[in-house]
């Protein structure tokens, strides 16, 4: 939850999260990961729907003060494929069904528009990350280390390049969670013990998507490819480590001029092991909580201030963060029957 004028002004005001039950959970995997009945996905975007109306239940029960001034909501859902080659993308979650349960506007859909105007449809943090830099000492530099890691650069001219670099954490949790029967490893507790396969990571890089300058953004798929099967957990843990770094260095090589302070947010922002590796990249590595933000939640206020900013009409893409033809305000707004009314 933010207090927001959907430009540089923004003021967190909190937020809870509400995980999802082992049944949903593993249901919202497999459908990540395959091909379901249309009947199957359907029903499984209206219970996803219901854990969002609760989790803003929650909300509200924590922070009655601060939720009476809601105005608006808003909502990404769980991708269940983005394949920018295609022009493909689509998240779980119903804005009409939401809308009702909590009697807010809900904005959503924030890809799909962006890609019908030629963008790759991500990173959407981009725009949210410029506002956040707007008064940093130029040129400024922010990654987000969520499953897919993505930088934000900005100039001293107020110029943004943005794009996905490579894998965040998400091939890392899932390799603990398959090999070590672990939650995630964003502690390092897994990571920390390994070393790095300089080998498996010099491959990995080879691939077609590490050669292209930004503005790009990974396919769902795009990393599958990287193969630690035959380390130990701990080496490969590392080995992952290592290639989320050096995919992020060979990203920021290309930008017209590298500041020596860069800013991380995002999950795998406190993770040991991947903030040593960078500072071998960067003389200043600074979490956003040293700002008072939260790198937990960045990601969730992010699609709050694109909420607002498509109500007020401003843009949430541009050509230089998804390669999209032209800046313009992307997003559906569902309104529940009493303001319709």
């Amino acid at each position: 939850m933010i207090d927001t004028d959907g430009r540089d002004e923004i003021v967190p005001l909190g937020g809870v999260s509400l995980p999802y039950d082992k049944r949903l959970r593993w249901r919202v995997l497999e459908a990540t990961q395959n091909d379901l009945p249309t009947t199957e996905i359907l029903r499984l975007e209206k219970q996803l729907t219901e854990q969002l109306a609760e989790a803003f239940a929650k909300l509200r029960a924590e922070f009655p003060a601060e939720t009476e001034g809601i105005e608006v909501v808003g909502l990404h859902g769980h991708t269940l494929r983005h394949i920018p080659s295609e022009g493909l993308t689509y998240q779980l979650g119903n804005p009409w069904q939401l809308a009702e349960a909590i009697k807010f506007p809900v904005v959503s859909d924030f890809r799909r528009h962006d890609m019908a105007i030629g963008g790759q449809g991500a990173p959407l943090a981009a725009m949210f990350h410029w506002a956040h830099m707007a008064y940093e000492p130029r040129p400024a530099l922010m990654l987000h280390l969520g499953s897919v890691a993505s930088v934000t650069w900005l100039s001293e001219e107020n110029e943004i390049i943005a794009g996905d670099t490579g894998p965040g954490v998400g091939l890392l949790n899932e390799w603990v969670q398959e090999m070590a029967e672990l939650p995630h490893d964003l502690d390092g507790r897994v990571s920390c013990e390994g070393q790095v396969d300089e080998e498996i990571v010099r491959t990995a890089l080879e691939a077609s998507f590490f050669a292209r300058s930004l503005p790009k953004a990974a396919d769902r798929y795009e990393f599958d490819h990287v193969d630690v099967s035959g380390l130990s957990v701990a080496d490969g843990a590392a080995t992952l480590c290592a290639i989320t770094v050096e995919a992020f260095a060979r990203a920021a090589k290309q930008l017209p001029e590298l500041p020596k302070l860069l800013w991380i947010t995002g999950p795998g922002s406190e993770h040991p092991v991947i903030r040593q590796m960078l500072a071998a990249h960067f003389p200043t590595v600074r979490n956003v909580s040293e700002r008072g933000l939260n790198p937990l939640t960045m990601s969730a206020e992010a699609i709050a201030w694109l909420a607002v900013r498509h109500l007020k009409r401003l843009p949430i893409t541009t050509p230089e963060t998804t390669g999209c033809r032209t800046a313009d305000s992307a997003g559906l707004l569902a309104l529940p029957y009493t303001f319709q009314s």
